[in-house]
């Protein structure tokens, strides 16, 4: 059997760290990046990853700028697709015409993308998946990537659509780069990354600190914490079922949504977060790019409003981050306060550490 051809369109740190894996792992990897200086390092000396521990890996790959789409002729049989959910139907509408006639595009993005992709190349030809990896970029060829593939997360469709053979496939050559459970309800699970999404990304990255730096700050801790128990409900308003993600136990209580929403964020600071870990949120403003903030809590907000919720810490992050993208507000320290107003404005009742995971109090 000839390898399958495998495309990886979108390789931040995220995307260049997994294809990198998979490149090792012997599996016919074509990256796909628009970030030209990115390219060309690569061509030049690799794709090198920095790990914990000071061991550092480089790969040779192969890689094409986004403009050489059109020059290629062999289709693909799976596209793992990493750019920004705000980019997605334009990046798949730009693939289509290379994957294979039984391909699958992967979603590997933040924000509930797979109705997009599905609606493009059809149900049948997508997988919606969920990925927890850390990882910064701040040199073009260069990753730092701070989830080693032993703790690095994945969850992939279990899609009847699809079929369990390229199901099977896809979770095999993601394997190459950490634990990947295949799940039948894709929906929750997406919603369940959404929420931790919604509690940290951009809420750290309007005060431009690093997500366990902020978390030390109570009033930003629980500010973030409210945020993600807004998501959660937003979730189960939408049909989700809180369910344990990113390697959570499987017992873990999901009868208290609020209390689940912590534990979600308790994992995220606890096992794939170091000190010095960025948000993809924050690293997009640090080199002058919009963030996902309309994909994440903005699309939180909608939801809650759509079912009669309230997510006002939602709404006011999505306003914070406009404003900032708009350059009136600087992404720094100096929105602390307000962050801390509009948390004592909706949540009182939030004003002490009360509740929080056990390993988060006293942070």
């Amino acid at each position: 059997m000839n390898k399958p051809r495998i495309a990886y369109l979108g390789t931040g740190a995220n995307g260049a760290g997994i294809a990198a894996d998979m490149t090792n792992a012997d599996h016919d990897v074509t990256m796909i990046e628009q970030w030209p200086d990115h390219v060309e390092a690569m061509r030049r000396n690799g794709i090198i990853v920095d790990l914990p521990g000071g061991r550092s890996e480089t790969s040779e790959v192969h890689v094409r700028h986004l403009c050489e789409v059109a020059e290629m002729r062999q289709p693909f049989d799976l596209v793992y697709l990493g750019m920004k959910a705000y980019d997605t139907r334009w990046a798949v509408e730009l693939i289509k015409p290379m994957l294979a006639e039984d391909g699958v595009v992967i979603g590997m993005q933040n924000g509930m993308t797979r109705g997009t992709i599905a609606s493009i190349v059809g149900p049948e030809r997508c997988l919606g998946a969920v990925i927890e990896v850390t990882a910064n970029m701040y040199k073009p060829g260069r990753v730092d990537r701070q989830s080693p593939r032993e703790e690095s997360w994945f969850a992939l469709e279990d899609s009847t659509a699809v079929g369990p053979e390229r199901v099977a496939l896809a979770a095999e050559v993601l394997g190459a780069a950490g634990r990947v459970d295949v799940v039948a309800d894709i929906h929750s699970a997406k919603w369940m990354k959404l929420a931790v999404n919604a509690a940290e990304l951009v809420t750290s990255a309007l005060v431009g600190l690093p997500l366990m730096h902020a978390a030390k700050d109570p009033a930003l801790l629980n500010f973030m914490l409210a945020t993600g128990r807004e998501a959660v409900a937003a979730a189960a308003a939408d049909g989700a079922v809180l369910m344990p993600i990113l390697g959570m136990p499987e017992d873990v209580d999901t009868t208290d949504p609020a209390a689940f929403a912590d534990a979600l964020f308790g994992k995220v600071l606890s096992s794939f977060c170091l000190p010095d870990t960025e948000t993809t949120c924050l690293q997009d403003w640090r080199k002058g790019r919009r963030n996902e903030v309309e994909e994440l809590n903005g699309y939180v907000a909608g939801i809650a409003r759509t079912n009669g919720l309230k997510a006002p810490l939602n709404i006011f992050t999505v306003e914070m981050a406009r404003r900032i993208e708009r350059g009136e507000l600087p992404f720094d320290e100096t929105n602390r306060d307000a962050m801390a107003a509009a948390l004592a404005e909706h949540y009182p009742e939030l004003g002490n550490l009360a509740g929080l995971p056990p390993h988060l109090a006293g942070a």
